[in-house]
């Protein structure tokens, strides 16, 4: 029995990166030996066990068999006689087929040191094809690592495209990608790597229906709806490290994309049309309440961040009750930080100053200042106390925005 470290973590180590969770693979055992010596199973469908130390995973050498499309489509067969190299030849990409023995040696049959050193991802072998969502990875590790594909990785991928084996992936597996695919520093990488592989189209039809899609540049300067919501992401990512408001930023434009062409470059009502393809996105990738309700927040309200110092106080506060900015602060923060990278996510704009987020900020601390005690104590109740609050509101925001208003 012997055990090597595996995958992502001798990945990282080449790469001079942290290093969170280390892998296992063990050769030469058996399920029972394992459970012999206090490791915990873990699961029903693979041979990983725990450590009963250290906690990591040690997972038994296996090889593999597709055994129908979908989310449990393989079945794996784990046996004391199968070699490292036969493990490592089951896995997607040559940089994770790299494993580290107790020594330190490297065990490297697929060169993927020499890819890394090149910041190329190929595949192993041609069972690269068995698991569509080997296609997502390959486009995160592009943002991640800012790596290329290979030429013979790209044309495996276009047969996998032409073939339809992009349909049968499942949603949960898809937004599992997508949101890891987010938290990269250049998360746009993700999606301008699928498009360029072919397969963006198929998996964020809405997102890749942006590109070639006129603004107005005096506006845009970029120009492109596409290339705006990829600058946009990106930094978004500069902003913060929340992936829901990362999300909400690549939702937010999703209307452009079906702008009558007898009106462009303008975009009017193209909010409305957002939230409801934003609607469906987050259905079909059952993500989670929270970051679909912000997200379908910034699409309906993202341009009246730009658009403050032409609203009337009555607007500023719909909006801010429609996020429900009294209750949920955090989300009003959120909210922000989205305007802000949609802001920033232009040519030119990428470090100017916005007034508009200190100044709509000002309005929700001017608003959120008044409460209902002041009223109960003039002897006012019910429906009155409301009717007051949100008149006073008001009158805070006018107020608020007359003094944040820039002379021009």
């Amino acid at each position: 029995m012997q055990s090597y470290l595996v995958g992502g973590c001798v990945r990282d180590k080449l790469l001079g990166l942290p290093v969170k969770d280390r892998d296992w693979v063990v050769v030469g055992a058996s399920p029972d030996e394992l459970l012999s010596q206090g490791f915990r199973p873990v699961g029903k469908d693979f041979p990983v066990f725990l450590h009963p130390d250290t906690q990591e995973e040690y997972a038994l050498a296996r090889t593999e068999r597709q055994a129908g499309r979908g989310y449990h489509g393989f079945t794996f067969y784990a046996e004391p006689d199968v070699s490292l190299e036969q493990d490592l030849a089951r896995r997607d990409l040559t940089i994770n087929a790299i494993a580290e023995d107790e020594t330190g040696k490297l065990i490297d049959p697929y060169n993927g040191k020499q890819d890394l050193e090149k910041g190329l991802l190929r595949h192993v072998s041609s069972a690269f094809v068995e698991d569509p969502v080997r296609v997502l990875r390959i486009a995160r590790f592009a943002a991640r690592f800012g790596f290329t594909i290979a030429d013979e990785t790209k044309a495996l991928i276009a047969q996998m495209i032409e073939a339809g084996e992009l349909d049968y992936l499942v949603p949960e597996r898809v937004s599992q990608e997508l949101l890891k695919a987010l938290q990269a520093d250049k998360p746009s990488l993700f999606f301008t790597t699928l498009r360029d592989i072919g397969a963006l189209k198929t998996l964020f039809p809405d997102v890749d229906r942006l590109f070639g899609v006129p603004q107005h540049p005096k506006w845009h300067p970029e120009v492109d709806t596409g290339v705006h919501v990829m600058m946009v992401i990106d930094q978004a990512a500069r902003l913060t490290d929340d992936v829901s408001i990362r999300f909400a930023a690549l939702c937010h434009d999703l209307g452009k994309g079906l702008t009558p062409a007898d009106i462009l470059p303008s975009h009017k009502g193209h909010e409305a049309i957002s939230v409801t393809l934003t609607r469906d996105l987050c259905q079909q990738l059952r993500l989670p309440k929270d970051m679909t309700t912000l997200a379908l927040k910034v699409a309906e309200f993202h341009t009246d961040v730009h658009l403050l110092f032409e609203l009337d106080a009555e607007r500023v506060l719909t909006v801010l009750e429609s996020i429900d900015s009294f209750r949920r602060p955090q989300r009003f923060e959120q909210y922000l930080l989205a305007g802000e990278a949609d802001f920033r996510g232009r040519p030119g704009y990428e470090d100017a100053p916005m007034l508009e987020g200190p100044a709509f900020r000002a309005c929700f601390d001017a608003a959120a200042s008044v409460t209902a005690t002041e009223f109960v104590e003039a002897g006012l109740s019910g429906l009155a106390i409301a009717k007051a609050i949100r008149q006073k509101r008001l009158a805070n925001i006018e107020h608020t925005l007359a003094e944040h208003r820039p002379d021009y």
